[in-house]
């Protein structure tokens, strides 16, 4: 077995898990980094992941594998900087163990992330907002939930991983109407519900059912919906909502940020 097999296992079990417990979405977007980083590694070497040293991950062919992520998988510079956040916290976990690749580990922790131009965060309209959340056909299961979805996101501003993440036992409706979201940083919190988001959630949860562990807002099989399926989603009902808001047609609609103090963002992860 090569040096590099066991401290990839110490630095996810070790470090990630019990010393810093991170989240599950920290180490699953760790563990996607190390897939591609080690199935690109194989590609260019010939040699199987077990067979990898950590002189194998020197500065150049982490710079191509950084490359490769832009000019093949299509990657943005932000998806990239991730990348390379999580390849740098293993070499730094790495520097402490194995002293011997000193020179390597320190030429890899120099690389510098790529610099971009963020973009200005685009705001949907009262009307652009209330034809996004009309959208849903209403007469299917999928439509009632999709809107019940869609007014909760809109009036809250959680994140769609807090949104497709929430539970029926999350959702409080009697005095101080109020939902409880586990959110980024391991952090909980409530956040109060509007009157006639009040009014949805009463009704669709009388037609979801389930019991308290059940997500709010489920697949037909009863699974939580992804990230993307939600993002397919809302793409899919931003189009049907153009047909009476023809401004929608020239906002690419992801999440939902609306342009009045009692309505904030539905906002997408980065990973």
């Amino acid at each position: 077995m090569s040096d590099l097999a066991p401290l990839l296992q110490g630095f996810f079990t070790d470090k990630l898990m019990l010393q810093l417990q991170a989240s599950g979405h920290t180490i699953a977007a760790y563990r996607d980094t190390f897939t591609l980083l080690l199935g690109f590694t194989q590609q260019r070497t010939g040699r199987r992941p077990v067979q990898l040293s950590i002189a194998d991950l020197d500065a150049p062919a982490i710079g191509a594998f950084l490359q490769h992520l832009e000019t093949v998988r299509g990657n943005t510079a932000a998806t990239r900087n991730a990348r390379l956040a999580a390849i740098r916290s293993f070499f730094r976990y790495a520097a402490l163990r194995a002293p011997e690749h000193a020179a390597v580990i320190q030429r890899v922790l120099a690389i510098p992330p790529k610099r971009f131009d963020r973009a200005i965060v685009n705001y949907l309209t009262t009307p652009e907002t209330d034809a996004l959340v009309a959208a849903p056909d209403r007469t299917t299961w999928t439509g009632r939930r999709d809107h019940a979805m869609l007014l909760t996101g809109v009036h809250t501003g959680l994140r769609v991983s807090e949104l497709t993440g929430l539970t029926l036992q999350d959702v409080h409706l009697r005095t101080g109407p109020h939902l409880r979201c586990h959110g980024k940083g391991r952090k909980d919190r409530c956040t109060p519900l509007t009157s006639n988001t009040v009014k949805v959630l009463k009704t669709w949860l009388r037609e979801r059912g389930g019991e308290r562990d059940d997500p709010l807002f489920p697949t037909r099989r009863g699974t939580a919906l992804s990230r993307d399926a939600v993002e397919r989603l809302v793409a899919k009902h931003a189009r049907t909502a153009a047909a009476t808001c023809p401004s929608l047609t020239s906002k690419h609609v992801v999440g939902v940020h609306v342009n009045v103090p009692t309505r904030v963002r539905m906002k997408r992860d980065s990973c």
